[in-house]
């Protein structure tokens, strides 16, 4: 669930940012999780009591004291969520370095104006925040939709990002080898079958397209000349029909050919 932020939303989040950036730990005693959405908080706590126990055999004593007990601080206050926020938190604890050979402790818990995409732990000397930047980037978005008889696949290109949106799998047949008049018959139902499955298709296509602002274009991709077919028929709303910048021969029509 993505929000649209304000400009003073924008600039008090990319303060709060800069304030992170600037935190710089003595050795590797900064911790970077980002948790998605769809995460299982017990699966999150799981893997922090792993890095918890491998942790305890850092050999600087002062680095594991600090390491560990930035894991704890995680821990503790992952008890306070049952799930997920809609999109995702990201947590920075560790000990930055103060001067004169001391440290304190720093913990920002952040909830991101846009979904983060994968799990992510890293301890370092600096918080790793580039895919929060990311976010805040001015961002062009693209349409993106992959077709054959087979399959649909709809996303979106946000900046470098691509978001899946749908993924639709159709039921129309396969040809077979009979002859004659069942033969005719059947291809008339494998039509009648591919035509449904394209304008629903394209009822989808175009809703989820007529509904994105600041759309810039939109690309197309599938195997073989079905993708051209369909854009060419009277499957799309005209105003996405406009919208489309260039099609691509791709292998797959999954969420990997995006």
């Amino acid at each position: 669930m993505e929000k649209e932020l304000s400009a003073i939303q924008k600039y008090d989040f990319r303060r709060k940012l800069e304030e992170i950036k600037e935190c710089k730990g003595q050795h590797t005693e900064l911790i970077s999780l980002y948790i998605p959405p769809g995460k299982q908080i017990s699966d999150v706590t799981a893997y922090l009591r792993n890095e918890y126990s491998q942790s305890t055999n850092i050999k600087s004593k002062t680095t594991r004291k600090n390491v560990l007990s930035a894991i704890e601080s995680i821990m503790s206050r992952l008890r306070y969520f049952k799930t997920p926020p809609p999109n995702g938190v990201v947590f920075f604890v560790g000990h930055r370095s103060v001067g004169a050979n001391q440290t304190e402790m720093v913990a920002f818990v952040i909830e991101p104006p846009m979904p983060v995409n994968t799990f992510l732990y890293r301890c370092d000397s600096s918080f790793y925040t580039e895919p929060l930047e990311e976010m805040l980037a001015e961002h062009e978005v693209y349409g993106l939709f992959l077709i054959d008889r087979r399959e649909c696949t709809i996303g979106v290109l946000r900046g470098k990002r691509v978001e899946l949106i749908d993924y639709l799998t159709s039921r129309v047949p396969g040809k077979h080898g009979r002859g004659g008049q069942s033969q005719r018959r059947f291809e008339r139902l494998i039509e009648i079958a591919a035509h449904e499955w394209f304008v629903k298709c394209g009822e989808k296509i175009s809703k989820v397209f007529l509904n994105e602002k600041d759309l810039q274009g939109i690309f197309v991709g599938g195997p073989g000349p079905t993708k051209q077919y369909f854009i060419e028929g009277s499957y799309l709303h005209h105003e996405i029909k406009k919208k489309i910048v260039e099609t691509f021969d791709t292998g797959y029509t999954d969420e990997s050919g995006l």
